[in-house]
This record gives C-alpha cells, sequence and structure tokens, in this order.
C-alpha cells in the first residue's frame, strides 16, 4: 500500500502539464534518432545535456530518460525498413525484421516491435518499482567500505563483461579514473594533473567529454558512409495489424525477451543490446525450426525488442539505488543529477521522493507515448530518413558546440570537446570503449572519497575492505570477474612462452 502511495505521488508529479510536455519532446526526440542510423540515444542526450540545466531536476531526468528509452522504440524502423540498425541494441532485429518487409510484411513487424517494446517496458518499471527500494534500504546499512567494493566490483564487470576486449575495457576504466582525478584534491587543496592550466581547477568537465567521445566522435565516424538520401516505401495502415497466428507465435517470445532483458540489464555493463542478442539466442535454441530464423521469423523481432526496452528500464535500478550506473548512457543521466546537487544512492529515494516517483511515473507515461506514437508517425519517420546526412551532421555539430559553450560560456570547453572529439574517433577505430571510461571518469572520485573515510575510520587499516562480510564478498567478486575476463589470455599464454623460446 506504501508503494502503491508513492507511485500515486509520482503520477501527480508526472502528470502536471510541464512535465507531460517534458516528457512527450524526450521521447519524440528519442524515436527521431532512434530511427536516423549512426546517431544513438547517447549522442542525443549529450547534446540535449544543456538544456535541462535550465529545467529543475525532475524535469531533466524525464527528458533524458525519454530520450534513452524512447530511442529504443525508433531503433528498430531503420532496422525492419531499411536493415539499418538505428541503434546497437536494434541490430539483431535486422536478422529477421528485413526479411519480413521483403515479404511484404514490414507493417506487421513495426506493429509486433511496438507492442513488444511496450510489454517489455512495462515489466521493467515494474521490477524497479519492487527492487529500487528494497535495495536501497539495504544499502542504506552500507559503510564506506562497502561503497568502495562495490563500486570497484561495478566498474570492473562494466569494462570486462561488456562487448569487446576485456584488457581495452580495463584500460579505458583506468584512463577515465585518472581523468577524473584532474582538478584540485578536496582535501588537501592541492591541484593535480592540471599542468598549470587553470581552466583545468575545477577537473574536466563532464559535458566536454561526453560530447566529445559519444557526439563529434560518432559524426567524425560516421562521415561518408551514408552518402545518398534513404528511400523506403511508405506504410499502410492497413497493412500494420498481425494475424492471429502472429499475434499468437509472439505473446511467450515477448514474455521470455522481457524476462531476459529485465535480468540483463541489472548487471552492469551489459545493458541492450547483449540483452537482445541473448533473446534472440534463446528463441533460436527453444524454436522447434529454428532454420526459420534470418528469414522472417516473428519471434526474431518480437523478443530482442521486448529484452532491450526491458533492459533498458531496469538498468536504473543499480543507478537510482546504489549510484552505480550500469553504462554509459546512465553515467550520463548520474552526471546529470549531480548537476543538478542530487547524489543518486540509497538516500536519493528518501530523501528525494518526489523525483524518484515522478521519474518512475514518467516512465509509464512515456510507454504509452511511445506505443501511441510509434504506428501513426511511422510515414513521418521513413520521410526523416530522407534528410541528407551532409545537412544532418554539421547541424549537430552546431548544437555540440553552442551546448558546451552555453554551459559557462567560456571556449576553452569547446576546444576540449573538440579533442575529446578526435580521442574517441580514433578509439573507435581501433575498437578501443569509450562506456568503461566515461564510467571511470563519474565513478573514480566517489570511489576516491570512500576509500579515504574507510581507511581514515580504519585508522589507514586495509583490512577493514575484508573485515567486513559485504565488502570482502565484492572484493572476491571483483578477483573472479577479472579472472574469468582474462583467462583466455592466461589459457593462451604458455603456447605464445614455447613460441617466443622457440623463435629464440
Amino acid at each position: 500500500m506504501e508503494t502503491l502511495a508513492n507511485l500515486a505521488d509520482g503520477f501527480a508529479v508526472a502528470l502536471q502539464p510541464g512535465m507531460l510536455l517534458i516528457c512527450f519532446i524526450g521521447v519524440t526526440i528519442g524515436m527521431f534518432v532512434g530511427v536516423l542510423p549512426g546517431i544513438g540515444a547517447m549522442a542525443a542526450i549529450v547534446i540535449a545535456l544543456p538544456i535541462t540545466y535550465h529545467l529543475d531536476t525532475t524535469a531533466a531526468l524525464i527528458m533524458l530518460a525519454g530520450i534513452f528509452y524512447g530511442a529504443q522504440y525508433g531503433g528498430s524502423t531503420a532496422s525492419i525498413l531499411l536493415n539499418l540498425p538505428g541503434t546497437p541494441s536494434s541490430a539483431v532485429t535486422c536478422l529477421d525484421g528485413y526479411p519480413l518487409s521483403k515479404g511484404g510484411k514490414a507493417g506487421i513487424a513495426l506493429f509486433i516491435t511496438t507492442i513488444s517494446s511496450f510489454v517489455g517496458g512495462c515489466i521493467g518499471i515494474l521490477l524497479m518499482i519492487w527492487f529500487a527500494p528494497a535495495l536501497a534500504e539495504f544499502a542504506l546499512r552500507f559503510s564506506s567500505a562497502e561503497y568502495f567494493s562495490i563500486m570497484l566490483l561495478g566498474l570492473i564487470a562494466a569494462s570486462t563483461l561488456s562487448v569487446g576486449s576485456p584488457l581495452k575495457g580495463l584500460t579505458m576504466v583506468l584512463v577515465g579514473v585518472a581523468l577524473g582525478f584532474v582538478g584540485v584534491d578536496q582535501n588537501t587543496g592541492q591541484p593535480r594533473f592540471t599542468f598549470d592550466v587553470t581552466e583545468l581547477m575545477d577537473g574536466v568537465n563532464l559535458l566536454s567529454l561526453g560530447m566529445g567521445l559519444f557526439g563529434v566522435a560518432e559524426i567524425l565516424n560516421n562521415v561518408g558512409k551514408f552518402t545518398e538520401p534513404i528511400q523506403a516505401n511508405s506504410i499502410t495502415l492497413r497493412s500494420l495489424l498481425p494475424s492471429r497466428e502472429e499475434w499468437r507465435a509472439s505473446v511467450w517470445p515477448t514474455l521470455r525477451g522481457s524476462a531476459i532483458g529485465s535480468a540483463i540489464g541489472i548487471l552492469p555493463g551489459t545493458g541492450g543490446t547483449i540483452a537482445s542478442f541473448m533473446a534472440y539466442a534463446t528463441e533460436k535454441r527453444v524454436a522447434r525450426d529454428p532454420s526459420r530464423f534470418g528469414r522472417g521469423a516473428i519471434e526474431g523481432v518480437a523478443s530482442p525488442e521486448a529484452a532491450n526496452n526491458a533492459a533498458v528500464q531496469t538498468a536504473f535500478i543499480p543507478t537510482l539505488s546504489l549510484g552505480i550506473p550500469g553504462d554509459a548512457v546512465i553515467a550520463i543521466l548520474m552526471g546529470a543529477m549531480m548537476i543538478h546537487g542530487i547524489i543518486p544512492g540509497p538516500q536519493f529515494i528518501t530523501s528525494h521522493p518526489d523525483t524518484f516517483w515522478g521519474l518512475i511515473a514518467s516512465f509509464w507515461i512515456g510507454n504509452v507515448l511511445l506505443l501511441i506514437l510509434n504506428i501513426p508517425l511511422i510515414g513521418i519517420w521513413v520521410r526523416i530518413l530522407s534528410i541528407p546526412y551532409s545537412i544532418l551532421y554539421p547541424a549537430m555539430l552546431f548544437f555540440i558546440c553552442v551546448g558546451v559553450y552555453a554551459m559557462r560560456n567560456n571556449p576553452f570547453d569547446v576546444y576540449m570537446t573538440m579533442v575529446f572529439g578526435g580521442i574517441g574517433y580514433f578509439m573507435l577505430k581501433f575498437q578501443y570503449p569509450a562506456a568503461p571510461l566515461l564510467l571511470g571518469f563519474i565513478l573514480g572520485p566517489l570511489m576516491e572519497e570512500h576509500l579515504k573515510r574507510a581507511l581514515q575510520l580504519s585508522g589507514g587499516d586495509f583490512a577493514v575492505f575484508f573485515e567486513r562480510p559485504i565488502s570482502a564478498l565484492f572484493i572476491v567478486a571483483s578477483v573472479l570477474v577479472i579472472a574469468l575476463a582474462l583467462m583466455p589470455f592466461i589459457l593462451r599464454l604458455p603456447a605464445w612462452l614455447r613460441g617466443s623460446a622457440a623463435e629464440q
């Protein structure tokens, strides 16, 4: 009953006319960037972040979160119609979505993905309502030792469990932590790693880092990839309605995908992309005729779309309850909360109940808006795909520069954005993930704070991290995650050493 009362208070906040407008703007922008290949939710969020500085915290989070989960809805449109995933998590939808489109069932595929996305999002929200307050209440018992240990586990998991090389992920985490140390030490008042640059006394600007790594870098990486306007066949409302057999075939895959996505989304470093691929693999494994997959199986679009939308919603659970972002997008949202003076964590739910429950209620409202808007606006999204990228990308670059400059009216921030954009471009080329770097940048200073506090309370004794059972459990889990991630390298090491000795 208390949860229902809190949720009712949340709807009282989210249903205010101004909040409804903000939510509508957020999910609409999210759908727009989700449809356009090569942009993604991260670039849209970092571009929109300066706008939210003029909003209160609740409105800012509602808008940015709406962009995040709205992009998951839009990402399937280009995947199905053009075989071009609008978001990474929609890449698996191409496998069966595009064959369905070529077979004249594009409308049915789009309708099923919309319904599956809605169901997955709703199940993820229910789990967030259930788990986040309970997890936050449990985490109130944590001391600085537990906070440091769980943040360490989150960083290691995020860098090693994600797609790509674990060594590269760990390297990027260390780079991010080092960047987080730039500025004046709060304990000693001494500048660190500023190289006598006055503008770095306050540290590296989060907006410059995010916009450079995820905005400018993506633009540079996609220049020349889409040289011709994209054309797609129009979709009629009559072609959207699935048959009874297609409805029946999509029900269980949607529920299974929602369950898989909800479980995966809670884990740091996983996110919607891994959830959608795991859901697709599961459906192919349980299918009576796996050969249908890749040729236009309706289960191949229903389950992955439900999974990535559920994962997006449950990814907020560790962030809002523990203060640990699961991926780069959530890290930006966490940074936005800090800019507005709110520290995500166990006390966030009790200290700012209107913001927490208003955000939860906005998720319901946003998913309903997306359900209502997605189908009628398909024709508009198809026409938007014809915008020449020679116009779109320079416009995005312009808004990035304006947004960064408007934050502090400092041209140095614009220069830093371009520098990080160039670094991010080469990171993409050499397949170094940017998300672990951003997570390290966000969590590094918090980890340092809790490390110092724990050592002060223990008199400098590092045994405090092993004497407390929960902290010791997190430390052991971190070591196990590293060992599992590096196991392939360890197993190949003897053969490499024998080969090196033979050459000598």
